[in-house]
């Protein structure tokens, strides 16, 4: 199957039953191309088929079919475009968790209450991590997303005994970049990013209790 197909198929994963002709109209393919794709969603434990219907779990379904996509070839950065933020996010935190890191989504602190998107635990060190599903962030925009990233990390290892590095993951952007030693990393990138972070520990920004 076409990676890029699966891909814009995203598109058509929606409450309420989808027919072939549905899927069709949504995903702009022809009948045959949206048949197959819809059959071939249910074969690998996407949806239900009822009749002539395919009915799925929204959002899982969804996510669902971007890791299929993504498992096939298709660009991170592209599988993206087609979820909502906090689809990013579990995504974020599937790409954690196939690097071995314990994985916490959306921790609520409080004194004063600040949410954390996305923890990634390993070893004795936590990313926390701020997802931004935004196509165009301006350099001000950055700089106030990082800033109030590293007051979360401050406010998280107050309470926690781990150190901490604030980062930040974005849907656009061709490289990894840095604010004040605080890493700003492109989906697409994100893997590898964790795959040498370790061994970069000493150009990032760690936070300590």
């Amino acid at each position: 199957m076409n990676p890029k197909l699966v891909t814009k198929g995203i598109a058509g994963i929606i409450e309420g039953g989808v027919t072939i002709t549905d899927f069709s109209a949504i995903c702009e393919f022809d009948e045959i191309t949206a048949k197959e794709l819809l059959y071939t969603l249910v074969q690998n434990g996407i949806g239900e088929l009822n009749d002539d219907v395919v009915d799925f779990d929204v959002p899982n379904d969804r996510l669902q079919t971007a890791l299929f996509a993504i498992n096939l070839g298709a660009n991170v950065e592209d599988v993206s475009e087609y979820l909502n933020w906090r689809d990013f996010e579990s995504l974020t935190g599937i790409i954690l968790e196939a690097r071995d890191f314990e994985v916490t989504k959306n921790l609520i602190l409080t004194k004063p209450r600040m949410e954390i998107d996305v923890i990634g635990r390993k070893m004795d060190i936590a990313l926390l991590i701020d997802c931004k599903h935004w196509k165009n962030m301006s350099k001000s925009a950055l700089d106030e997303i990082v800033e109030k990233q590293i007051e979360r990390v401050k406010h998280f290892v107050s309470v926690e005994n781990i150190s901490a590095l604030p980062v930040i993951v974005t849907l656009h952007q061709e490289t990894i970049q840095f604010i004040g030693n605080v890493p700003i990393v492109p989906i697409m990138k994100l893997s590898s990013f964790l795959d040498e972070f370790v061994g970069n520990l000493d150009s990032l920004k760690s936070i300590e209790k």
